[in-house]
């Protein structure tokens, strides 16, 4: 756990390093699901710029519009 704490990378612990367990410390651990939400939120906008460039688009207007209609939310 010292070698962990200190390098702020993930360990193998016990004598024998079998690569059965991993111990993360919490800023390792942090820095990985921060890595993991950036490329979904990079993901999203991808996605978005593609359905732009190939006309899968509506008016917000439209939109707004149906789903007051499926809804009944009056103005």
């Amino acid at each position: 756990m010292k070698r962990v704490k200190k390098s702020k990378r993930p360990g193998v612990p016990g004598m024998n390093r079998k690569k059965e367990t991993i111990v993360l410390g919490v800023e390792s651990n942090q820095h990985r699901l921060d890595v993991a939400a950036r490329s979904d939120v990079f993901e999203a906008i991808r996605q978005g710029m593609d359905d732009i460039a190939h006309g899968r688009t509506r008016a917000a207007r439209e939109v707004f519009l149906t789903l007051r209609r499926k809804f009944g939310i009056r103005r």
